[in-house]
């Protein structure tokens, strides 16, 4: 596990200063404190920063070939290479290490691009060919290792991360308002787009040729909603669980302790389960709650101690304080651009924690995406069945009632979400998936910006992108086509996005067994049915967990790593917001409408509108601005 980085001039007569790739890989130092390796030669540079898991001996980076025309940084890590290694040796490959980065570069050295077909884990990859003279760059299936670049036309700059990228002379800085828009739409920027004109996210499943000519970009892998499995329920849980246990058991590979998360929840619960009927020592685990004022906000201790005592792990708790100045601002500094998903808070002491006692931890990440086991999935599914003529008629007559409902003082989203039921419920399918998916609808955000700041912002685009994967899926099923959205969009750049970059900022890597893509690809081929089932989500992840996990961790609501950020807006958190919202600092940055923001403060208040996700991203938003845009 590394971070890595590097400079391509395509006219040869440009040359690459040695200390400059060295400086683009100090950088993203916490990504990899344990080694650092680079390789310059005329016009490009590659290197990288390590941290030592694999091979942690003989691992040093770049590698080269036998006769030095092929040179590698990796970022990440490939679980199924012994047994490729293996073969490659039979066909006489020489190895000077044991890592799975050499692995990489002989491969490619058979196959080119196509080597991408082999690898089961999680990857970046940068391979210089200096017989072609072709810089080769490729993210993983899913996205769950990140990739960045800038091209100008003249000069490729990569890197793990933003800053990395930003570190090179002379990149663009402008900021890009359609990025910023998405951020306030989906409380995330989504790939290709970053907050920079400049610098763009290498989307999952992608890869990059570079020469002399310029930039070409395919796509390698793509993921199939069908066709459906036809055997009994009993064998495809049958067969889900063998899946699940191989993908935990290559994920158990390395040389430094690892531990696992438990969130008290199903999915994190049979990852540990998984591990400790995998491993010979007891398992670390690890498990957070809240404190401040919670309400009756769910507190998941009780449920991850059942797990823990069931397989007697090493478990250790943290309780996290309403205090989140330390949490925001390793978030700013992970992220290189503002990132509004709150549960980024308890992610990063979790991550603090476990950093304290192992290297590598497993996580859950995966299954709700996999299963069906977000709230939003069950209304999208009753919004279809009652996708008739008179459901219509009721809806529109409901609609200005359900609108007045003031939300609830426990700071649960059910009427949130029975708001957002009815306001979307007119809408063809597409449309509507997005609109749940949306914290603010298009002519709400039309206001939110001065009005020279909506004029650079390009509505339909940021809309489109939160409907593009759900329009081109061509699966019978509406919640298929909702699954694939999520599987290609979300999944990787919320939700991965915040493993690995929380994760790295305290040089801890994060594995993720359900979102290895054989995995995926036959969860995809589950029915929809078997995921939604009445009113249960993840129906058959469930019946097939029943073995391996305490009933009190299967019965109880779902909470996971969220955090009760809608009750510590109206307390705990109340003057830092509004010190670092308030009219004075809005109007100093000059990019929201303070009136619009003021407005969307004061709902929340009096309970009148649930705006927690509008308000931490204007907060986000605002303080990474002040920090002086990275």
């Amino acid at each position: 596990m590394c971070g890595i980085a590097g400079i391509y001039n395509l006219d040869r007569r440009t040359s690459v200063r040695p200390g400059l790739v060295s400086d683009l890989c100090q950088t993203i130092v916490r990504r990899g404190p344990d080694d650092e390796g680079t390789h310059v030669f005329e016009n490009i540079g590659i290197g990288m920063r390590r941290l030592s898991i694999i091979d942690v001996a003989g691992g040093h980076q770049p590698i080269t070939n036998e006769d030095r025309s092929l040179w590698i940084v990796f970022n990440g890590e490939i679980f199924n290479h012994e047994p490729l290694q293996a073969g490659l040796k039979l066909r006489g490959h020489q190895f000077s290490t044991r890592s799975d980065t050499e692995t990489v570069l002989h491969l490619f050295e058979e196959e080119g691009p196509a080597c991408l077909r082999h690898f089961r884990g999680m990857f970046a990859i940068a391979i210089w060919n200096e017989r072609t003279r072709t810089l080769f760059l490729a993210r993983d299936r899913l996205g769950i290792k990140p990739l960045h670049y800038c091209f100008d036309g003249h000069r490729l700059v990569f890197g793990s991360e933003i800053k990395a990228v930003l570190a090179a002379p002379d990149v663009p800085r402008a900021i890009d308002w359609t990025a910023v828009d998405a951020l306030f739409t989906y409380g995330y920027i989504p790939a290709p787009w970053t907050v920079y004109r400049s610098v763009r996210k290498l989307p999952a499943g992608h890869y990059l040729l570079v020469d002399e000519h310029g930039v070409v970009e395919h796509q390698y892998w793509d993921l199939a909603m069908g066709p459906k499995l036809t055997g009994t329920e009993a064998d495809i849980e049958a067969e889900f669980i063998d899946r699940l246990r191989e993908s935990v058991q290559m994920r158990l590979l390395s040389e430094v302790p690892l531990g696992a998360y438990l969130s008290g929840g199903v999915d994190s619960s049979l990852v540990a389960a998984m591990m400790a009927l995998s491993s010979e020592r007891a398992v670390n685990t690890f498990t957070i709650g809240f404190g401040g004022q919670t309400g009756n906000f769910l507190d998941e201790r009780p449920f991850a101690r059942d797990v823990s005592a069931r397989y007697r792990t090493n478990h250790r708790e943290f309780e996290v304080q309403p205090d989140v100045e330390e949490a925001l601002d390793a978030a700013l500094g992970a992220f290189d651009e503002p990132f509004a998903d709150d549960s980024i808070i308890p992610t990063h002491h979790i991550c603090k924690l476990a950093r304290q006692h192992v290297t590598v931890a497993l996580t859950g990440l995966g299954g709700d995406e996999n299963f069906a086991g977000y709230e939003r999935y069950l209304g999208f599914r009753l919004s279809t069945l009652a996708d008739r003529a008179p459901w219509r008629w009721l809806a529109r007559v409901v609609r200005p009632l359900v609108r007045g409902l003031r939300e609830e003082k426990g700071g649960h989203y059910r009427i949130d979400h029975l708001k957002r039921f009815f306001a979307a419920s007119d809408l063809a399918p597409a449309h509507r998936w997005q609109q749940y998916n949306a914290t603010v609808s298009q002519p709400e955000r039309r206001t939110l910006y001065r009005p020279e700041i909506a004029r650079e912002v390009d509505f339909e685009a940021v809309d489109s992108a939160g409907r593009q994967y759900f329009e081109r899926c061509d699966a019978a099923d509406p919640l298929d086509c909702a699954l694939y959205q999520d599987i290609k969009m979300y999944l990787p750049d919320d939700i991965l996005a915040l493993t690995d970059r929380v994760g790295m900022w305290h040089s801890l890597e994060l594995r993720v067994p359900f979102v290895d893509h054989t995995l995926v690809e036959f969860c995809a081929r589950i029915p929809a049915s078997l995921k939604l089932r009445g009113g249960e989500k993840k129906h058959l992840l469930r019946r097939a967990a029943r073995p391996y996990v305490p009933a009190s961790v299967l019965n109880h609501r779902k909470q996971g790593f969220a955090s009760p950020m809608a009750l510590w807006l109206r307390g705990d958190m109340r003057r830092l917001t509004g010190a670092s919202l308030h009219r004075r600092e809005i109007d100093r940055v000059g990019v929201l409408n303070a009136d619009q923001v003021e407005a969307r403060m004061a709902a929340h208040q009096e309970r009148r509108q649930l705006n927690t996700k509008l308000i931490f991203a204007a907060l986000m938003f605002q303080r990474w601005f002040a920090r002086g845009r990275s």
